[in-house]
């Protein structure tokens, strides 16, 4: 009992990562498509709008979202980690598919979205492919 330390758990980034972008890719769906969709983004999602309502791509973004947060609270998972991220790169993706082919044919002003998009999109595969560093007792020691 006096012997031992108390050790603090380890964070995992990418489960962080997991949690923080799923709480922000539901509260973007719920707020930002469901609430009050804005003028730019429903233009730029016209080709898209013709196919799939509006609410039900929000509320694909709330559900998608809420997935990946629950991905990132499970420990030792990677196969509930890889679906997370997936979960948060689908929408990602799709909203940058469709911004681009908005900048290309009927509003050039959804060029910059469909960079954004197109970047968060990729940063999620990079972060999804990385390792969590060692907990510190596994750690080489410093010279």
């Amino acid at each position: 009992m006096w012997g031992a330390t108390a050790r603090r758990p380890v964070v995992s980034r990418r489960r962080a990562f997991l949690v923080t972008l799923g709480a922000g890719w539901a509260g973007y769906g719920g707020l930002g498509i469901l609430g009050d969709p804005r003028y730019g983004t429903a233009r730029s999602l016209a080709s898209l709008t013709q196919r799939v309502p509006l609410t039900v791509l929000g509320w694909m973004w709330v559900v998608l979202g809420v997935l990946a947060l629950l991905s990132g609270l499970v420990v030792n998972c990677p196969r509930v980690q890889a679906a997370g991220f997936a979960a948060l790169a689908v929408p990602a993706g799709l909203w940058a598919g469709s911004f681009a082919v908005a900048a290309a044919t009927t509003y050039p002003a959804a060029v910059g979205s469909a960079c954004g998009w197109g970047a968060f999109t990729i940063g999620v595969v990079l972060v999804s492919g990385m390792d969590d560093p060692p907990p510190p007792h596994l750690r080489k020691a410093r010279r």
